[in-house]
């Protein structure tokens, strides 16, 4: 290479090339494609050769490339000739009935980024890519260039306009088709938000309304003489019942009549949020002219342009290889179940520790403490397993061998979110169906190690329990993890732009000053935008699986998504490399993961209202065992005694073993909310008649709730009749012309015979 002020411009000198192409060049020669780097630290005799090899294989392949040296980097502009997109469009054009007849109408900054990339990753050159140059330091990177996006800037890029519309199609023609459609969705996922959390926020006020009203409240906060059994072992003591007045309160908040009708309605509103989704999905790409886009015939044309002896690669399946991958699939999620099971012991062994604490505040609130913690501990728990379960995901993806990256892509996503669910939901699914119910009684308790007894639900409820852990992993994740997710790429930017522009470099050609500036945004991947999905898909699963125990996650999920928009526009334009567009006339897999979300929500919601909430037993008393069971006109309250219904008995000459400190009074009797004899403390008969009930109720609530979806599914059609008649033309008018012209041909070799 010669000295820091030399430029070196390389032009492909061939005669396949037409000369008003390259007349047109020249008069536009500052505009590039891609930018490749190399870092001339690490440079050797060897990188170097093989560097100018793979730049030589470019050159003839039809690129222009221009190559600028600052103080410690070589920058090559790439640019590539006309003559490989006219090629691109001649082969789509004679493959694809929805292509537009006007050749040129494709030929924009996108699809030229799109095409470049493509080869730029496949080239190969003595049986090394690009991405294999890059891993052994030849380059260091590449990147197509920001342009000046005056309207993205202005009108998306600012929180100013946060209340605003999105410019969509702008948002595909900078950053291609499938990042739109990223935005298209999240923005129509955050207004199908509205109703959602306005109905969420009415269940939870009107237990506000109620919040001094409710017969269950009244007496637990008159039941100064109920004592209950103590809730741990050591250092345990009675309590008293009233002792939990305030929060007998709260729990009516989000668990009291309204909670039912809320989870029916998330049903549907999951179902009809997809429904409309699809159709103005249809109407988007339709508008996009992508309705027909077909993704293998693209792939195997871009193949084709890189390389005309290229071999098609057919789809391939091993029995062997899926049954590994089930199997390695399957001991991860027992990895996760198990990562819940951790944290089951750590609210075991926390119990303990603090019941000993010399701090008085965790003796008196010891069950609140243990519950908020372990919800903190969660969280860490889900931040470190999700890096590995990224890990292990693209190891599998890797064995399976996927045909294209976008088979990849869709198998990748499977796998990942499949673990990020069980991450995720683990910890909730146990403290909603299995926290305090496989404990055993007072005197005879299950213990871990035959030591440490088993955490038991809050005492209010353990529909606290699953409130309190869903408010506080939700909020962090809406709170912690958009502030990282701008505040990390914003500091890590204006380290890089203080080390990239800070160097004394002579700026002899104005095309290094943007490059450099380029260069110094944050690099993108090829998962860049997964990652944004995912995290939308995680939040939607928040949104409706466990909503009915937390009737507030859709409001905090539209406070976020409102920020999330916003927060991903500034760091895409500002602050990260541009991404390479993609075509796309879908959302790929994520539908169908939305779709079992869905199913997930039903199946969840139904159990927490049956088995978590006091719904059932509620309703059991006040039509069979309350005051108003024999249908007499009364002006008792009809919960009247409910909550001696609910508690059982037990006699503290049971104990054998960690007798309870009696705090100077004689206690015979102590109290613990669960449906058992008082003699032999066998499930009693009320037992066995609540279970059925909630198995009941689970089978008709999921019946209602499915069936009312598949009813909404059928109402709403997936594609609007005005995208299909349009579509329609277009083939019938293609197919009219191709019958005139071959009747015109068949004319004329008709004149000619005569």
């Amino acid at each position: 290479m010669q000295g820091a002020e030399d430029e070196i411009q390389i032009v492909a000198e061939t005669d396949s090339f037409p000369l008003m192409e390259i007349r047109h060049f020249q008069e536009d020669t500052e505009s590039w494609d891609f930018i490749l780097v190399s870092d001339l630290q690490k440079s050797t005799p060897n990188r170097d050769y093989r560097r100018q090899r793979f730049l030589n294989e470019l050159e003839r392949t039809g690129f222009t490339i221009k190559m600028i040296k600052d103080k410690n980097r070589l920058f090559f502009g790439i640019r590539a000739h006309s003559r490989i997109f006219t090629q691109y469009m001649e082969l789509l054009k004679d493959t694809s009935c929805s292509w537009p007849h006007n050749l040129s109408a494709e030929l924009v900054p996108t699809t030229r980024i799109r095409i470049v990339s493509f080869i730029l990753g496949k080239k190969e050159v003595n049986g090394e890519k690009f991405e294999d140059l890059k891993k052994d330091h030849v380059f260091e990177t590449r990147f197509p260039l920001h342009k000046r996006e005056e309207c993205l800037q202005s009108n998306w890029a600012q929180w100013r306009d946060i209340f605003y519309k999105q410019p969509i199609d702008d948002i595909r023609n900078y950053f291609g088709a499938k990042v739109a459609l990223y935005f298209a969705w999240l923005g129509w996922y955050t207004v199908m938000l509205v109703p959602a959390a306005g109905a969420g926020l009415l269940i939870f006020l009107s237990g506000f309304s109620l919040f001094d009203a409710s017969q269950i409240s009244k007496e637990i906060c008159e039941a100064r003489e109920t004592i209950m059994c103590p809730l741990q072992d050591h250092q345990g003591q009675y309590w008293r019942l009233s002792e939990t007045c305030t929060f007998a309160k709260l729990t009516h908040l989000f668990d009291n009549e309204g909670t039912v009708f809320f989870a029916i309605f998330m049903a549907l509103w999951a179902t009809v949020f997809l429904e409309f989704w699809k159709r103005e999905r249809a109407r988007t790409v339709s508008n996009w002219n992508l309705y027909g886009w077909d993704e293998d015939q693209e792939e195997l044309v871009l193949e084709l342009i890189n390389n005309p002896d290229y071999q098609l690669q057919k789809h391939q399946h091993s029995y062997l290889h899926s049954m590994a991958i089930l199997i390695c699939s399957l001991i991860m999620i027992c990895v996760l179940i198990g990562m819940a099971h951790v944290l089951v012991v750590y609210r075991v062994m926390a119990t303990f520790l603090f019941s000993r604490s010399a701090w008085s505040f965790l003796k008196r609130q010891l069950t609140t403490a243990i519950v908020v913690t372990g919800a903190l501990v969660h969280y860490l728990t889900i931040v470190i397993m999700t890096k590995v379960n990224r890990k292990v995901a693209l190891k599998l993806c890797d064995f399976e061998k996927p045909r294209t990256f976008s088979e990849r892509e869709s198998n990748f996503t499977i796998k990942f979110f499949t673990f990020q669910f069980f991450t995720h939901f683990s910890s909730l699914i146990y403290t909603a169906f299995f926290l305090g119910r496989i404990n055993g009684h007072p005197g005879n308790q299950v213990r871990i190690g035959g030591q440490w007894r088993l955490e038991e639900c809050h005492p209010s409820g353990c529909m606290m329990d699953l409130f309190v852990q869903m408010a506080i992993i939700m909020g962090l994740k809406q709170t912690l993890s958009n502030c990282v997710e701008y505040l990390s790429p914003l500091l890590c930017y204006n380290i890089r732009k203080l080390k990239v522009l800070s160097q004394d470099v002579r700026l002899h050609d104005p095309n290094l000053e943007e490059w450099l500036k380029n260069y110094s945004l944050n690099e993108v991947n090829i998962f860049s935008l997964f990652d944004e999905f995912m995290e939308m898909m995680i939040q939607y699963g928040f949104t409706t699986i466990f909503v009915a125990a937390f009737p507030l996650a859709p409001l905090l999920a539209l406070f976020s998504n409102l920020a999330e928009i916003r927060l991903d526009a500034i760091k895409m334009i500002r602050l990260q490399r541009r991404l390479v567009p993609r075509k796309a006339k879908d959302i790929g897999t994520w539908l169908q993961v939305l779709e079992a979300i869905g199913v997930l929500a039903v199946i969840a919601n139904g159990m927490v209202i049956a088995f978590t909430s006091e719904f059932i037993p509620r309703l059991v008393y006040k039509y069979l065992y309350g005051p108003c069971s024999q249908g007499s006109n009364t002006t008792v309250n009809c919960l009247t005694g409910y909550v001696n219904y609910s508690l059982s008995v037990f006699h503290t000459k049971d104990y054998k073993e960690q007798i309870p400190s009696q705090g100077g009074e004689v206690v015979t009797e102590c109290r613990y909310r669960d449906y058992r004899n008082k003699d032999d403390y066998n499930y009693s008969s009320e037992f066995w008649f609540l279970l059925a009930s909630r198995l009941a109720f689970v089978i008709l609530f999921e019946h209602v709730a499915l069936c009312s979806k598949l009813i909404a599914a059928w109402f709403v059609p997936d594609i609007p009749q005005t995208v299909k008649n349009e579509a329609l033309e277009k083939k019938f008018n293609l197919i009219k012309k191709h019958c005139l012209s071959s009747r015109s041909l068949m004319c004329r070799e008709d004149g000619r015979r005569i």
